[in-house]
């Protein structure tokens, strides 16, 4: 149930800041189109930091409404009160999602859970009765223990995923995996798949890359868990030069650069204090794509 592709659904809006909530649904069109086995938002690749209160609500009743049960769809909760993590996850759930997504209660660099108040948040978002992935990312700055992943996982029914992005992924999955046994549902990774194969071979059923080239990831995958490593890894090789200049030069605006070049959104903007990717670096983001030829290129046009 848990495996696949569960990419993170880009924010788009138009030149002067505002949601563009036409371009969100061709967005989330497009996403299925590309093959996605289920589609995340309100995530960090879709700048949940800089979204209101009331345009997370938009959005969340918007994109569960467009999506209309053809892919399962999981909202991102986090927030440092655990008060307002349930209220988010109540909506959630009241609207149809499939699952949540919740980091570790964090605010800036000092003001972080401890483990037992990690473990309590997780546990309260849990009495809301919706599937719970857990991502362990670096953003949060907490020191997510496997032990306590396992407790976790063991104690609260919900806990069922787990997306593990710090680094070095591919050891903590191992261990997790190991250590968590049958508790741990759906260790999936995420760093836009930049260890995938790694991942994979360590035991991950998922990924949750950015949305950018999930139809040229997803056949990794697929290939991966028919047995056929070689195959997976050829594939692998095409598409890491892209994958890697993502990850280490544009992050999240990489999705908006390459769908407004293939006309899935009219405009690639950020808010501010996010800069624009600067036009070499777009560049150079569409160099390494064209060559392996992805449908958010032309989906559009």
């Amino acid at each position: 149930m848990y495996k696949g592709i569960w990419p993170v659904a880009p924010t788009p809006f138009h030149d002067d800041g505002t949601l563009d909530l036409e371009g969100m649904k061709r967005v989330l069109d497009f996403m299925i189109d590309a093959g996605v086995d289920g589609i995340c938002i309100l995530a960090n690749y879709s700048e949940q930091f800089v979204l209101s209160d009331e345009e997370r609500e938009v959005l969340t009743r918007l994109s569960l409404e467009h999506v209309a049960n053809r892919v399962p769809v999981i909202v991102t909760v986090s927030h440092f009160a655990t008060q307002i993590a349930v209220e988010r996850a109540r909506l959630a759930k009241s609207l149809g999602a499939s699952m949540v997504m919740l980091m570790p209660p964090y605010h800036g660099t000092t003001l972080r859970g401890t483990p037992e108040q990690i473990f309590e948040q997780f546990e309260a978002v849990g009495e809301v009765g919706i599937p719970i992935m857990v991502q362990d990312a670096p953003m949060a700055g907490n020191d997510l223990t496997v032990p306590l992943l396992v407790r976790m996982a063991r104690e609260i029914e919900m806990v069922k995923l787990f997306k593990i992005e710090c680094i070095p992924a591919t050891g903590k999955l191992r261990e997790l995996i190991a250590a968590g046994g049958d508790a741990i549902q759906g260790p999936f990774d995420g760093e836009e798949g930049i260890t995938l194969m790694a991942d994979l071979d360590a035991g991950a059923t998922g990924t949750m890359t950015s949305a950018t080239i999930p139809d040229k990831i997803k056949p990794i995958l697929a290939l991966h868990a028919e047995g056929n490593r070689e195959g997976a890894s050829e594939v692998y090789r095409q598409v890491l030069p892209a994958i890697n200049f993502e990850n280490r030069q544009c992050l999240w605006r990489a999705s908006k650069a390459a769908m407004m070049e293939g006309g899935v959104i009219n405009s690639d903007y950020c808010r501010h204090p996010i800069a624009p990717l600067h036009p070499e670096t777009r560049a150079g983001l569409l160099d390494v794509l064209r060559p392996i030829d992805p449908l958010v290129l032309s989906w559009g046009k």
